[in-house]
């Protein structure tokens, strides 16, 4: 398989236990997503959640909610931590789908192999956005988190009933298939 790994929003702001973004298990996935990174270089791709300068319609109530996200891109709360800080390239959005037509140049004819947080959100998102515009995806559910284990397993499932767009599948599923170890 030729693929392309998309590595969600691996950032302080979900990573930090202190945090109102705090997305548990979020520790226990960056192992298996540096794994899968080594394995997949150079085709990878770090993307970061950021606010935007001004919300707009329906993000206004969501800022609104959340005014701590409030701050520029570059704010260490929006940073990669630090196992993933500077690897590869990373592409910011204001969105929760990261799918559009940056990752989709970047991911060109390969299988888009997706982890990180949140399984049920920004995972979710960028999933189905590549699924609609016709690109295969891998969601590696073992490399995943959700704002907690029940969300987490509804979103797998959801995610399971796009195949076959969306196929569910765990890093040794995706190391196999690279013929890695």
């Amino acid at each position: 398989m030729t693929a392309h790994l998309a590595v969600i929003d691996m950032q302080r702001v979900f990573g930090d236990p202190g945090s109102a973004w705090a997305t548990p298990r979020f520790a226990e996935i960056v192992p298996r997503i540096r794994v899968l990174a080594e394995a997949l270089a150079p085709k990878v791709t770090f993307t970061r959640f950021v606010a935007p300068d001004e919300p707009a319609g329906a993000w206004s109530d969501y800022y609104a909610r959340w005014p701590f996200a409030r701050m520029p891109p570059d704010a260490p709360l929006y940073e990669l931590v630090p196992d993933f800080a500077g690897p590869g390239p990373t592409l910011d959005a204001t969105t929760f789908s990261k799918w559009g037509p940056e990752l989709a140049s970047r991911v060109g004819p390969d299988v888009l192999v997706l982890a990180g947080v949140s399984t049920d959100c920004c995972v979710l998102s960028t999933a189905v956005g590549a699924a609609d515009a016709g690109v295969p995806v891998r969601v590696v559910a073992d490399a995943c988190a959700g704002v907690d284990d029940r969300s987490h397993a509804a979103a797998l499932h959801v995610l399971g009933l796009y195949s076959p767009l969306v196929e569910v599948v765990d890093t040794t599923t995706v190391l196999d298939s690279l013929g890695g170890p």
